[in-house]
């Protein structure tokens, strides 16, 4: 069922009724973050959901949401994408569109079994960790996942080793974890955690474990990295800092926890601009303004829109990295799209233009 899309509320107090109640010093300003918003693996996953509706017409099954987030779903759904938990939900013989996160090999085995044709949307920067927990576990190597457990993603990259796999939620965990071999052990991690928590846990379970291996390369994602340095540089100067993306946005909930780290007075996290509070204005000068890199920037638009309307239309945005990585759509999807004439790619970050 289609999740409607908020509107933004009528009756509000004007940018002067909220200067009377608490004034601020200084002009109203925007800093806007970027890099935001779409990264490269949630342009390609949702591209491949198009796509497929475009190809093969309704409906077409995702398990679990292609990424998370409410507007993209509902958007989706309207088009006759249909959204399932688990690959039994999908009629036999039908397809089905693995999200984002990835999936186990258990999951790929239902799907197999169950006769679904399938198309494999996990992100590559995911399926990389994937296939290094493959490479350890045949090493016989202890992995210590560093990740929220239930989440999608670990759940994925536990599937493909969980005889080899401990997963490690925080940093109190790393304090109490026991391994069997501690000179015989690696570290992974979700893409979207935080990256100053994520460096806390590796801190500590060196200090227990010494022979603690690092991974090839960087299991974080960069987009993940890059908009929370751009608003570490924000934080500081802002009395107010909203994020924009969904509640089970592991990496939009972290951009709320590191804006308030690095020195916001405030920091929410809203949906849509219909769920900011205007009492959030309340002697607030300078607000600060990003992403989750499932968000798609009408939805930042939005909230510029609002801002704008209590006094705040002075956007300065605040550039930190340039993204320009892109990914190729899912092979299962390129063969039919290359038999059909079209020449799509994914485009990373799409949703990331500069303000205007």
């Amino acid at each position: 069922m289609s999740v409607p899309m908020p509107t933004v509320p009528r009756k509000r107090r004007s940018p002067e009724e909220i200067a009377a109640a608490a004034p601020v010093a200084g002009p109203r300003r925007v800093l806007l973050a970027a890099p935001r918003g779409y990264c490269a693996g949630v342009d390609r996953a949702v591209i491949a959901v198009e796509k497929a509706l475009e190809h093969y017409g309704a409906p077409v099954y995702v398990r679990k949401q292609i990424v998370h987030n409410r507007h993209v779903v509902s958007t989706l759904e309207e088009r006759g994408a249909i959204f399932v938990e688990e690959t039994d939900e999908v009629p036999e013989g039908e397809l089905v569109i693995f999200s984002a996160h990835g999936v186990s090999p258990a999951v790929v085995r239902s799907a197999e079994e169950r006769g679904l044709r399938t198309i494999d949307a996990t992100c590559p920067l995911v399926t990389k960790v994937h296939r290094e927990a493959v490479r350890f576990a045949k090493d016989d190597y202890e992995i210590l996942l560093i990740g929220h457990e239930g989440h999608e993603e670990v759940e994925g990259t536990y599937g493909e080793a969980p005889e080899h796999t401990q997963i490690v939620n925080n940093p109190d965990e790393a304090d109490t974890i026991q391994v069997r071999d501690p000179d015989k052990l690696i570290w992974l991690s979700q893409t979207t955690l935080s990256v100053d928590e994520t460096m806390e846990i590796v801190r500590r379970l060196r200090e227990r474990f010494p022979n603690l291996q690092d991974p090839p390369s960087d299991d974080i994602c960069y987009a993940t990295s890059n908009r929370q340095a751009a608003i570490k540089k924000i934080a500081p100067q802002a009395d107010l800092v909203i994020v924009v993306g969904s509640a089970n946005s592991s990496n939009s909930v972290r951009l709320v926890e590191v804006a308030l780290e690095y020195g916001a007075k405030a920091s929410y996290r809203v949906d849509f601009a219909s769920q900011v509070d205007e009492s959030w204005f309340e002697g607030v000068a300078t607000v600060g303004v990003t992403s989750g890199a499932s968000v798609p920037e009408v939805l930042v638009r939005d909230v510029l829109s609002l801002l704008a309307q209590y006094g705040y239309d002075q956007v300065d945005e605040v550039v930190t990295a340039e993204e320009d990585i892109l990914f190729s759509l899912p092979k299962e999807l390129r063969a039919t799209l290359k038999e059909k004439g079209d020449s799509s790619r994914g485009l990373g970050g799409r949703g990331a233009r500069p303000a205007r």
